[in-house]
This record gives structure tokens, sequence and C-alpha cells, in this order.
């Protein structure tokens, strides 16, 4: 009896000792994006793009599994203006018409193309991009695909021109002067 015992550890043992144990997975996340004091919603996204979103808003089960969906339309002429997700890399597939996206590395150099119909394009976490539909008559139709159950967009310029930093600080930060500076807040406010 005290043979078969000490032969089932000593199985058990290499087993273990022998077997790999691998694990891939995102790291669970907390909180994807904490908003800023008084503030109740982050919307960067121009009231002439038609989103229709598949995130943990509209899916609770999505929350721990690191993926959201949107299908984005984009009629003609239609900008997204510079943004970033902080808390997610993004894959864009163009399912009709054309768009020209473009996004800034960590070392400030512009990288754009044209996408058709059938390409895919990715933006990396973090990185500034946007997207544009430069057709004149044919609106634009892609899916995005998140590595978040809930990210979040942050527009360039509502977070710079309408955060609260004062007049002075931006002129000089843009080497411009406070009328500049006072004429993009008002074309950001009547948008």
């Amino acid at each position: 009896m005290r043979s078969v015992q000490s032969l089932m550890m000593t199985t058990l043992v290499l087993a273990l000792a022998t077997s790999k144990t691998v694990l891939a997975s995102d790291p669970d996340i907390l909180s994807d994006y904490v908003l800023p004091q008084n503030s109740t919603s982050v919307d960067a996204t121009p009231k002439t793009v038609k989103t229709t979103k598949a995130s943990m808003v509209e899916f609770p089960a999505l929350n721990g599994q690191s993926v959201s969906y949107a299908v984005l339309q984009l009629p003609p002429q239609t900008l997204l203006p510079p943004y970033t997700r902080s808390d997610a890399a993004g894959l864009l597939f163009l399912l009709d018409g054309s768009l020209e996206v473009g996004l800034i590395d960590t070392k400030n150099n512009l990288y754009t193309t044209k996408l058709q119909a059938g390409d895919i394009f990715i933006f990396p976490k973090g990185l500034i991009h946007y997207q544009y539909n430069t057709d004149s008559q044919l609106p634009a139709t892609a899916i995005a695909a998140f590595g978040s159950a809930s990210a979040r967009a942050v527009a360039v310029p509502p977070s710079v021109f309408a955060s609260g930093i004062d007049d002075v600080i931006l002129a000089k930060s843009f080497k411009t002067d406070i009328d500049t500076i006072r004429k993009i807040k008002a074309g950001l406010t009547t948008s």
C-alpha cells in the first residue's frame, strides 16, 4: 500500500514538474478611464458621424472581456478629428467607401494612408489618430474593434482648448497670440 502511494506521489510530482502552464490573456481592467472632476461623460464623436457601439455599456457581459466593437458611418467629407484611446488599440476594417486615416507616432511622425473597401488599419493604443472621408459623394462604413470592453476616445481639440487651460498658457504653448486661441475656442463651441 505504501509503495502504491509512493508511486502515485512520484507520478504526480513528475507530472506537475514536467507540465507547462500557459496563461495568455489581457490583465483584468478595473477602470478603463477616469473622468475629470465635474464631468459626467466624454463624447468626442461629431454629431454627423453615426456610431453604433457594442461595448460594456450596451452589453454588460463584456465586463472583463477586453473587447468591444463599433460600426462607424461617415457621410461624405466627414472628419473624426484627431483623438486618442489611452485604454485600447483599435483595428479598423473598412466595409465600403474610402477613408484617409492617419496617426502620429511617439516621435511626432505623421503616417497617412488611403483605405479602400476591404482594407484594415490598426491604431496602436495611446497614439493620436483620425479618420476622414474625403469623398464628396459617397459615405464610408467601417467596423472598429477595440482591446477594451469600454474603449473611450479622448478628442485632442476639446481636450486642449475646452479644458480650462489658461489662454496665455495655450498661446505660449502654440507660439501664437491670445486672439488666435480665443478664435479656436469659439470655433469648437459652435460646431
